[in-house]
């Protein structure tokens, strides 16, 4: 499917469209980042895809190219005590605002991948699988994932008992098992969400 959702506002005089797209929404630690990009009028590379189609090569050289062709870019986190405190949607919606508001130049329609964005400057459409059809959301996707993914690389580091590098932070077997041995971290984990709120309480009665 081609990701030439932005053509027909570009025929219509459009020029400085942002797409917008988060990543971690998922996920049972970590922040959830969220990036947001303009790129060039007519602007065209066969690696720009939704970021989930494409291999962790793939997407660190796609970010790489994004960087550097890039109008304009922001990218955003909402950690995970703010994710437990407003919720997983808000957070997700926070973010892609914080993302929009580091581009510091004119926007004339903002693109979201099915996210609405009250109190914009300008109109903002949330598509279905936005991903698939904008070529800037595809690329906000591969910002978004990529930026989280070091992120988890670097939490890896400090809390290697989880296997945080290979499962991203998703509630994986590796991972919850990790969780009832060693139960959730606080300012790591998302109390919120229910294997870490009960890997929480299972490991209380264990030292009842």
């Amino acid at each position: 499917m081609a990701l030439d959702y932005e053509q027909q506002f570009y025929d219509k005089g459009y020029e400085f469209i942002a797409g917008t797209d988060e990543a971690g929404r998922g996920c049972l630690l970590g922040p959830v980042f969220a990036a947001a990009v303009i790129l060039p009028k007519g602007f065209s590379c066969d690696l720009i895809n939704d970021s989930k189609k494409l291999t962790e090569k793939q997407r660190e050289k796609a970010f790489d190219i994004i960087i550097e062709s890039a109008v304009a870019y922001g990218i955003a986190y909402i950690k995970p005590e703010e994710i437990d405190k407003i919720n997983i949607l808000e957070a997700s919606r926070k973010a892609m605002c914080l993302a929009l508001e580091q581009i510091d130049h004119k926007i004339d329609l903002i693109l979201t991948d099915y996210m609405k964005l009250p109190n914009q400057k300008c109109e903002v459409i949330d598509l279905a699988h936005g991903d698939a059809l904008s070529q800037n959301i595809a690329a906000a996707s591969i910002l978004a994932k990529v930026s989280r993914d070091r992120e988890c690389k670097k939490l890896d580091k400090l809390y290697p008992n989880y296997n945080i590098a290979k499962n991203k932070g998703y509630g994986t077997k590796d991972h919850l098992e990790a969780l009832e041995k060693y139960g959730p971290i606080e300012g790591l984990h998302r109390f919120s969400y229910a294997p870490v709120k009960q890997s929480s309480i299972e490991k209380v009665k264990l030292f009842d």
